[in-house]
Order: structure tokens, then C-alpha cells, then sequence
């Protein structure tokens, strides 16, 4: 077996346990309400929202923050989509049922998470652009990318691999709009 093979196991070894752990856990309900609530808040409602408070309430900077953000977004949807189908990896809820949760996927692949990279694509630009706005909008961020997992959408290396590409490419979309 090749290195990449045994990492790969190794990897998928330690999301199924995790998997399985959070399927059968009797969340209390403030917590089963928490993650549902932020996995709403992903689905973009509040992306636009946030848009439209900089555009009316932001300074000069706000329209290549704001830029910056949708580029990076964009970018990260055209990404997961090709990346969703290309890995084919199929979700914790097609995989187990889950004990609370009973929503509904987005779509039927889970790798990489869509909602943590479109968060975390649009929190990094305008964290740089507002650092008054970065501690909310990180818990903002982590919060949807958590809920992914508590929720059974997601693996726990869906979400770090999402995490980690939305903040590379809000990054790069800030450098590449604000130098």
C-alpha cells in the first residue's frame, strides 16, 4: 500500500469514529438548535446580508472588500462543485442515520464542504478589510463549519480541507484586489 493510500485510511479511519460519535450523541437542545441555526446562516441568506450592510454602511474601501469577497466566493463554488463530483465521497448521513438531525443535503457528495469554503472565502476578504469584523465573523465561520459536522453533512476533513481552500482564496482575492 502506498504512502497516500495509508494516510488516506488513515484520514477516513478517524472521520468515520468521529462520524459515528456525533450521529449517536443526544445533543442537548440549545446545541441541536445552534448547529441548525448556523448551518442556515451558511446556506448565503446571511452573505448577502453582510453585502448589503458594507455596501450602505462601509467606507471607500468597502466596494473592493466587498469585491474581494464575491470573487473569492465565486471562485469557491465553481471549486467544490468540481471537486464534489471528482472525489465522489459519499456523505455521513448516506452513510449512517443520525439520531436528531433530519435535514436534507444540499447535494449528494460531501468532499469538500461547500459551506465551510464559501465561509471562510467571504469571512478572510472582509476580516482584512474590516479587522473590527474579524472575531464575529471567524465565530461566524467556524460555527457553520462545526455545525456541518454535528449535523451529518459532512466529514471533519471536509471541513478542514473547505476551511482551509475558502481562507487561501479569500486571501488571495484580497492581495490580488487590494495591492
Amino acid at each position: 500500500m502506498s504512502v497516500a493510500a495509508l494516510v488516506v485510511h488513515y484520514i477516513e479511519e478517524r472521520d468515520h469514529r468521529l462520524m459515528r460519535r456525533c450521529n449517536r450523541w443526544q445533543a442537548p437542545r440549545w446545541v441541536r438548535l445552534g448547529s441548525v441555526y448556523a448551518t442556515r446562516c451558511g446556506d448565503g441568506w446571511l452573505w448577502y446580508a453582510l453585502a448589503i450592510a458594507l455596501m450602505t454602511l462601509g467606507d471607500e474601501a468597502r466596494f473592493r472588500t466587498v469585491g474581494s469577497a464575491t470573487l473569492a466566493a465565486a471562485i469557491g463554488v465553481f471549486l467544490f462543485l468540481r471537486l464534489k463530483k471528482y472525489a465522489g465521497r459519499r456523505r455521513p448521513c448516506a452513510l449512517e442515520a443520525h439520531c436528531w438531525a433530519k435535514l436534507l443535503p444540499p447535494d449528494q457528495f460531501s468532499f469538500p464542504s461547500g459551506h465551510s469554503m464559501t465561509a471562510f472565502a467571504i469571512c478572510v476578504p472582509v476580516g482584512l478589510g474590516y479587522p473590527g469584523l474579524a472575531p464575529g465573523l471567524s465565530l461566524v465561520a467556524l460555527s457553520i463549519a462545526a455545525s456541518r459536522i454535528l449535523l451529518g453533512m459532512h466529514f471533519l476533513s471536509d471541513v478542514v480541507v473547505g476551511s482551509i481552500l475558502g481562507a487561501l482564496l479569500g486571501y488571495a482575492s484580497y492581495a490580488l484586489i487590494m495591492a
